[in-house]
């Protein structure tokens, strides 16, 4: 299959799942993350482990400029984009508005809404000139509801689902599928990046259900990404079992 992906946040996490999915089946795998010690080890396992032909590129989606010079450097047998999986995201902090950390719903902000911009801006053009593509944006179950004290999270989320939407117009006259995959509770380094390194706290998240995993949603973008050509999954909400809502969790006791 010579088909081309570009994953960002792929150090960890849906990304690092994701970018081990599509190498597994012969997709070229570009893999972005600001951790490049990461980087490298993913690259050489995925060469090691399947053969692929993978392309690491180190920047913080953040910084508008590295992102510009890093695609903008991509050799050319690389610049034939397919899919765009827009995944690089995080949570900081859980608190009320009135003690929010103005800190975190910045860097909240940079990565889950300017970020997805910055990288959609840059690969959508290669996409409308190649006459075909996908872009698939990571957004979760708090862009469909608010729970407590996630205010800044929750609107950087709903922010991605209205941008889904409006991408999905823009690109409908070119012919480019546009995606929302938005999971529940996912047991990843999320829990951890929250809390700022606090491992207890983050792992109480998951205690008493059995989270998704990284992997079930890497099978579901794959899952999006492959239906034929007229067909486009729009909106997917991926939930554990035990989630009915974004606050309503049943957690056994015993």
């Amino acid at each position: 299959m010579d088909q081309t992906i570009l994953i960002t946040g792929a150090t960890s996490g849906i990304g690092e799942a994701s970018a081990k999915f599509f190498a597994s089946k012969s997709y070229r795998v570009i893999i972005t993350g600001r951790r490049n010690d990461r980087l490298e080890g993913l690259s050489k396992l995925l060469i090691k482990e399947h053969n692929s032909e993978v392309l690491p590129l180190c920047f913080d989606v953040c910084d508008r400029q590295a992102v510009d010079s890093s695609i903008d450097s991509l050799p050319d047998s690389w610049k034939n984009i397919d899919v765009l999986l827009n995944n690089a995201g995080l949570s900081q902090g859980l608190d009320p508005i009135q003690s929010g950390d103005i800190d975190d719903w910045e860097r909240m902000i940079d990565t889950n809404v300017k970020g997805l911009l910055y990288v959609t801006r840059k690969v959508a053009p290669i996409m409308i000139k190649q006459g075909k593509g996908h872009i698939i944006n990571i957004g979760s179950i708090a862009g469909k509801e608010v729970y407590l004290n996630g205010n800044v999270y929750c609107a950087t989320k709903s922010a991605v689902e209205a941008l889904t939407q409006a991408m999905r117009l823009d690109m409908l006259p070119h012919g480019i599928k546009v995606t929302q995959v938005a999971p529940g509770a996912v047991n990843t380094e999320f829990s951890t990046v929250r809390f700022h390194g606090n491992r207890q706290r983050a792992d109480g998240v998951y205690i008493g259900f059995e989270p998704l995993a990284a992997a079930d949603i890497a099978e579901v973008i794959w899952f999006v990404a492959t239906r034929p050509p007229h067909v486009n999954i729009q909106d997917i909400l991926v939930m554990p079992t035990a989630q009915a809502s974004a606050a309503q969790i049943f957690r056994r006791t015993e």
